[in-house]
């Protein structure tokens, strides 16, 4: 997932957002300040707050913004979080979804030896929000699953496989009932192992997986699915390694990328400065190694594991006491 050699000067889209999305993006740039790397912040707006004061959830200036630079940092998003991250996917055209599942120390994590990877098709299936008006009976959504997008996205499962060092892909589908377009799914998956020889191949049923995540999440390596199994998929192995707080996300396209934690704003708490920025960093950990930065990428996430192991330096949520800028100054001291 990563591009294939570095630049003098990135320029970074820097998106903030909704409630403890700018207290944690705060927290996350301080530490990439760090890191020797020249990077070019270009601000833009969205979110809640921004649809009251500008009539709009998602400006096109930010969209302009996204488009135009290396990657793209998102903080949160609150009621509007459908209209914001939703609408980029589709106008940046980022099919693909990743959601890292890894155990870290002192994080109530459910085993210490989780780490997998979530590949989800992005464009497609239910979230394409493809619904009919309310009937007398009811309503109707449609699912979309097409020969084209499925392929990218199972290709980009395998290649990702290969680029990180991993043995195996599971795909994941219901193709035992959706015998039309998961069966296709399955078909499709089992085409493009075909390329990939040295990797091993698997598939489950959404259902028997939801199981095998709790029973033996250590045989996962490499999952790949469709919209809506992915996103149902990764919520549960982010309860697996301690919560929403713990798990960054990116959005890849062929020419752009947004990296996320897949938390939400939590209004509850923003503006007390005491939440978790950890998923963001890792998120920015993400981008680091989509741009080329390898070793930057590496050195932040070493330096997050530092701070974790020492549990000396955790917010509320792991169980200490510290303030959000606490524990990015103390990343920033262990880079």
């Amino acid at each position: 997932m990563s591009t294939s050699k570095t630049k003098d000067k990135y320029q970074i889209a820097i998106v903030p957002g909704d409630g403890i999305g700018k207290e944690v993006m705060e927290a996350t740039i301080h530490v990439l300040d760090s890191l020797g790397i020249d990077f070019d912040y270009v601000y833009g707006e969205a979110g809640d707050e921004c649809l009251e004061r500008t009539g709009t959830a998602l400006p096109q200036k930010t969209l302009e913004i996204i488009r135009s630079c290396d990657a793209c940092l998102f903080g949160a998003a609150g009621e509007t979080a459908a209209d914001v991250i939703v609408k980029i996917r589709q106008e940046m055209k980022m099919f693909a979804n990743l959601r890292p599942v890894k155990s870290y120390p002192n994080t109530n994590a459910l085993f210490d030896n989780i780490d997998f990877m979530i590949v989800r098709e992005n464009t497609e299936g239910m979230y394409i929000a493809d619904e009919e008006e309310y009937t007398d009976e009811g309503a109707v959504a449609r699912r979309i699953i097409t020969r084209k997008a499925e392929e990218r996205i199972i290709d980009y499962a395998f290649n990702y496989a290969v680029e990180n060092n991993k043995s195996k892909v599971t795909a994941v589908h219901k193709a035992n009932v959706l015998k039309k377009s998961d069966g296709l799914f399955k078909d499709i998956f089992y085409e493009v192992a075909k390329r990939y020889p040295d990797i091993a191949t698997e598939d489950f049923y959404v259902d028997a997986t939801a199981m095998y995540l709790i029973t033996q999440p250590q045989n996962f390596e490499v999952i790949v699915t469709t919209n809506l199994f992915g996103d149902i998929l990764s919520d549960e192995g982010a309860g697996l390694v301690g919560g929403l707080g713990l798990i960054p996300s990116a959005n890849i396209g062929h020419d752009a990328a947004l990296f996320e934690p897949v938390h939400g704003s939590a209004p509850d708490i923003a503006g007390k400065g005491i939440a978790n920025p950890i998923a963001m960093m890792l998120s920015a950990v993400m981008m680091l190694k989509y741009i080329g930065e390898g070793e930057a990428s590496d050195r932040f996430e070493e330096a997050i594991l530092k701070v974790l192991n020492d549990a000396n330096i955790l917010t509320g949520d792991l169980g200490g006491s510290a303030t959000t800028m606490e524990l990015a100054e103390a990343v920033k001291n262990n880079l």
